[in-house]
């Protein structure tokens, strides 16, 4: 139960004052039922004496225009009065019975029920969620597949390798030279000496290899480079973290003629930059991935590898950049699946357009949207966790590789923000939805308290 303010332990003293008091006096209605019990035998005896009772008798009581002085004692009163005969604190259970508070407490247990109802996913939500996780799953298993390098260069599954095939087609190899010529940036050092031995970097970078050094170079990162990678443009520097966890931010003067002044011609030469490194034999990092280079901790599989050696061994054998979109597609399946279902079932439900549209920022207003969201993409991660397993135990060379990254992004954000609404907004949303409820209840006392003074009014002077 709430702690009550002051206001509110006075009102219940003053009420508990008043009930003691009356029941000390006896019953009102005994008293009267009393009093009507001796009028009726007065009236009888004066009928058996020939004594006739006229309504003039009667004109006193009866006359509507007679009007009853009545005082109202001030609350102040009232409190000091109770304050006098109950000193210590009171709360409900002074009040009322047990019976009372039980009955009160189902009445708000079912309030909270029929909330939880209204919010909880029901056979065809749950069909939906299982449906879109495990078709996306499916793709993921059958036309993603797992990247593998070979002598033809990087390949997967079916629907990988025809995204990958249109990336070729968009950026030909002839254009690639061109771009390299246009976007040379002062990031881009694949080593940290030259042929002849000379030194490119001040400080050394491990990892800065020619297979390596996009991971290690944050400019390179899909994402992060549109921050990192044009400020290294603008000042002229190189931004790292190595593969043992080190961040190192070094001015490149031996590309001192790669530097940019103009913040638009920075933002254009890393794009181009990006497009003449997307089809090569390493290709570009999963967005994030240099970010792994932090986690310099875990003992997992076999060889007893941490997770920034997993993730760099997955980019070393090919899930770069354009594998990252192809593992994107169940992920975008999905959000779409179960938001258009979700749609056509509200509305079919005789909700309008307007709310059914299956896009929100906020959770409060499309909660079970949220919930089916974070089902089914716990259904399809659920899976590729099972794919994983299966990999390392069918002696995969690398079974990291059957990781979907983009699905476990998916889950993460998911599961964070229904972590969000069980605990801190599903609990808010339930408790004005219940006081509501009562404070609706409430205006239908208030309004039968009016109704009642108006009828006082006309018989009591105040």
């Amino acid at each position: 139960m709430d702690k009550l303010n002051k206001n509110e332990k006075d009102i219940l003293k003053v009420i508990k004052n008043e009930l003691n008091t009356n029941l000390s006096k006896g019953s009102l209605k005994k008293t009267n039922a009393t009093l009507e019990d001796s009028i009726s035998s007065s009236e009888s005896l004066l009928n058996s004496l020939g004594i006739e009772i006229t309504s003039n008798t009667k004109t006193k009581s009866t006359n509507k225009n007679y009007m009853r002085n009545t005082k109202i004692i001030p609350f102040e009163d009232l409190l000091n009065e109770a304050n006098n005969n109950i000193p210590e604190d009171i709360d409900f259970t002074d009040i009322f019975t047990k019976t009372e508070i039980e009955e009160n407490f189902n009445i708000i247990k079912q309030l909270n029920d029929n909330f939880n109802g209204i919010h909880k996913l029901d056979k065809t939500d749950w069909a939906i969620c299982t449906l879109a996780g495990l078709v996306a799953a499916a793709i993921d298993i059958i036309l993603v597949g797992m990247p593998s390098k070979g002598t033809s260069g990087t390949t997967a599954g079916s629907m990988s390798n025809w995204i990958r095939s249109k990336f070729d087609e968009v950026i030909p190899k002839e254009d690639i030279g061109k771009l390299e010529r246009l976007a040379k940036v002062p990031y881009d050092a694949s080593m940290n000496v030259d042929n002849r031995g000379n030194s490119i970097t001040d400080v050394y970078v491990d990892g800065l290899t020619p297979y390596f050094h996009r991971l290690v170079s944050v400019g390179h990162d899909p994402l992060l480079g549109l921050i990192f990678g044009v400020l290294d443009v603008l000042s002229g520097t190189m931004t790292t973290v190595d593969r043992k966890g080190k961040i190192v931010r070094q001015v490149m003067p031996i590309y001192s003629n790669r530097v940019e002044t103009d913040i638009i011609e920075a933002i254009k030469k890393v794009v181009n930059h990006f497009k003449s490194d997307v089809n090569t034999s390493m290709g570009l990092p999963a967005p994030f991935m240099s970010v792994f280079n932090l986690f310099q901790f875990g003992d997992i599989g076999e060889l007893n590898q941490t997770i920034a050696e997993i993730v760099q061994g997955m980019y070393y054998d090919g899930y770069d950049f354009i594998h990252f979109l192809s593992s994107s597609i169940p992920v975008v399946i999905i959000e779409l699946g179960v938001r258009i279902s979700y749609a056509f079932k509200r509305i079919g439900e005789g909700h309008s357009i307007k709310e059914s549209i299956p896009i929100t920022t906020n959770r409060e207003k499309r909660p079970k949207l949220g919930t089916m969201l974070f089902t089914a993409h716990t259904i399809a991660s659920a899976v590729n966790a099972g794919k994983v397993v299966v990999a390392t135990n069918t002696g995969v060379t690398n079974p990291f590789l059957a990781i979907n990254y983009p699905q476990w992004l998916a889950f993460v954000k998911t599961s964070f923000q229904q972590l969000k609404w069980v605990l801190l907004e599903k609990p808010e949303m339930r408790h004005k939805y219940v006081m509501g409820l009562i404070e609706e209840e409430q205006k239908y006392l208030y309004d039968d308290i009016d109704d009642l003074w108006e009828t006082v009014s006309e018989t009591f002077m105040f």
